[in-house]
């Protein structure tokens, strides 16, 4: 189920809207010229960690092989961050709205986990 085209989809956008619940996040704890840098580099980081790291026998081109279960908890974090941001900005609908939905996609995806955690 995890290579379907709507939980691909799905696993993107979640991906997206967690990188802009990020930068909002950021703008919104910052003040002045700082403000800026937290908007745009805390999304920038997590978007560069997350190419970075990879699977073993993983076909993608990331270049930093680590264990699957160390990747798998950092997706996690990642989403959970993302909705822990959501939740302190006010947003409690939206941040349930989008830890159910990230709950759900890895449910759908437990073959794709089962193979990430025996990497």
């Amino acid at each position: 189920m995890s290579s379907h085209p709507v939980n691909l989809g799905l696993r993107f956008l979640l991906e997206i809207a967690a990188l802009i619940s990020l930068g909002i996040w950021g703008w919104q704890r910052g003040e002045g010229w700082v403000r800026f840098i937290l908007a745009v580099g805390i999304p920038i980081i997590a978007a560069t960690l997350w190419a970075t790291f990879r699977v073993p026998n993983d076909p993608g081109t990331a270049p930093v092989a680590i264990p699957g279960i160390l990747r798998l908890m950092f997706e996690l974090a990642l989403f959970a961050f993302a909705t822990w941001a959501l939740y302190d900005l006010k947003f409690t609908a939206l941040a349930w709205i989008f830890g159910v939905a990230t709950l759900l996609h890895y449910v759908a995806s437990y073959d794709r986990v089962l193979w990430i955690i025996k990497q």
